[in-house]
């Protein structure tokens, strides 16, 4: 299995996965096939839907983008197509068929995407400071490791519902998720609503409907979570938030509407006896099998917030709903490093052949000694089963691992 590692301050890495065969054995391996050169640091990547084409924040200079390449050959190719310029740093991008959502901070974008992958014209600017109140987020005064041109006192995600019909970002700052109802016709040539002006992204007044409605500000449950990472379960029902300062997972349900959302349950995704204020979470996902449409299980990831604490990835059971099954861990796992600004975990597509007991594989990201690990899960206990090590920049640099997607 192969897959694009993203790194803060290096190339694009295309790795392969060799699961032990026979499952329960051992030899796993995973090396790196090649590097590709980067406009910049690519800290997320998505991968269009027939993974032709890949979109990347880019930490570039003076200005911050976002960042379009081809993927040919299983990505043993991959050529840069274009980049285009975004108001603040960007954390987090995500596509379908005909846009590109990013967010980073204090504002987001929306582009429309070109046939042939590139990234096309602005549609849309968002705003999330403005007038929208105080940010909780900086009334905890310095935070290690910086804020990262805002992400860390601002928006820092965006992912689409199962539908296509709905977007939902994280807002660390706001303490908030803003979920936005879609208008997939506003750009594709069907009948605009007349519902008043609003400023394109070249600044014109436009009586057409725009492509994303504000449709809510759900204000996190706890004062200080504040929301990291979003992902909705595939029967877009359930919206899971993970809150980067209280190291909890909340659970939502979505209404019919797409757009509302009522708190279910929330779980803490470290130790009992560990104090939230030691870490920042990271990551949560959902399994990938052996039917992706109802997946078993919830990986949930945090980091440490200074070198010498190590981070966890955590499991919990969910029911074929997306509810959770128990809100006891099936295991919390230690990380090797803190993971510094990564620690962000991706299943990998399911490949078992035992459909009740194969090893579920995920990959790992550190960004503090540059290692990219491969975990298993046997549906009771998470092991590594192999690493490597990304290595040095010609200046002598760790390379930091930042996020993967899978091939």
């Amino acid at each position: 299995m192969d897959f694009i590692v993203g790194s803060f301050n290096h190339d694009l890495f295309t790795l392969r996965f060799e699961p032990p065969l026979p499952i329960n054995s051992d030899q796993a391996s995973l090396s790196v096939i090649r590097p590709t050169p980067a406009i910049g640091g690519h800290s997320w990547l998505a991968l269009s839907k027939d993974k032709r084409f890949l979109y990347c924040t880019a930490w570039t200079e003076p200005h911050p983008s976002i960042a379009a390449y081809s993927v040919k050959q299983g990505g043993r190719d991959i050529q840069f197509l274009n980049a285009k310029r975004v108001g603040a740093l960007s954390g987090y991008v995500c596509c379908c068929e005909t846009h590109l959502y990013s967010v980073g901070g204090p504002t987001g974008e929306v582009f429309k995407l070109s046939s042939d992958g590139s990234i096309g014209d602005l549609v849309q600017e968002l705003n999330f400071v403005e007038p929208e109140g105080v940010n909780v987020s900086e009334q905890r005064g310095a935070v290690s490791h910086g804020d990262f041109g805002g992400l860390r006192h601002g928006a820092h995600s965006v992912d689409l519902s199962p539908d296509g019909q709905s977007l939902y970002v994280a807002d660390i700052g706001r303490n908030c998720i803003w979920t936005y109802s879609i208008n997939s016709r506003s750009e594709t040539g069907g009948p605009p609503r007349q519902i008043g002006s609003w400023t394109s992204g070249d600044g014109r007044e436009s009586e057409q409907r725009p492509h994303l409605k504000l449709a809510s500000k759900h204000i996190s449950p706890r004062s200080h979570d504040g929301p990291r990472h979003t992902w909705p379960h595939p029967n877009g029902k359930i919206l899971y938030s993970l809150q980067e300062h209280s190291s909890v997972v909340d659970l939502f349900s979505i209404a019919s509407d797409g757009v509302s959302l009522q708190h279910v349950a929330g779980v803490k995704i470290i130790p009992d006896d560990k104090d939230p204020k030691e870490y920042w979470a990271d990551e949560v996902r959902l399994s990938t099998g052996p039917d992706k449409s109802t997946p078993r299980y919830m990986y949930a990831s945090t980091r440490g917030l200074v070198a010498e604490t190590k981070g966890y990835v955590a499991v919990f059971r969910i029911n074929t709903d997306g509810t959770l099954a128990s809100d006891t861990a099936l295991d919390i796992w230690e990380t090797p490093t803190s993971g510094g600004i990564a620690n962000a975990i991706e299943p990998a597509p399911w490949s078992g052949d035992n459909r009740t007991e194969a090893v579920e594989y995920l990959s790992l990201t550190d960004s503090e000694e540059g290692w990219v690990i491969m975990l298993g899960f046997d549906g009771k206990k998470v092991s590594e089963v192999a690493r490597v090590n990304l290595g040095k920049t010609e200046e002598g640099e760790t390379v930091k691992a930042a996020t993967t997607v899978w091939l």
